[in-house]
């Protein structure tokens, strides 16, 4: 399915996903929270409106693991970082 982003970019996508590549590859961070996560776990977060340590605290691991985009492995690191942080996710 060819589709644009807000941006004008134009891209292929063959699910509902509507991030941009283009656009996420600007936005792919070399450092800070989500720098270790993968890119499909990092934009499920920010499609939720997940953008910081707060903002993931508000999650439990068994809420994360049913988005789009964040397997096992990305919810250890999640889980791992938010520990780092001094906080942890919420409980289930």
């Amino acid at each position: 399915m060819l589709k644009t982003c807000a941006n004008g970019h134009t891209f292929q996508k063959s699910s509902d996903c509507p991030v941009c590549p283009v656009c996420d590859s600007i936005n792919n961070p070399k450092e800070g929270v989500f720098a270790s996560i993968g890119a499909p776990a990092r934009r499920a977060l920010m499609a939720q409106g997940i953008y910081g340590i707060r903002d993931l605290t508000k999650w439990s691991k068994k809420e994360l693991l049913k988005l789009h985009g964040v397997g096992p492995n990305a919810a250890n690191k999640i889980e791992k970082i938010v520990a780092a942080a001094g906080h942890k996710l919420r409980s289930e």
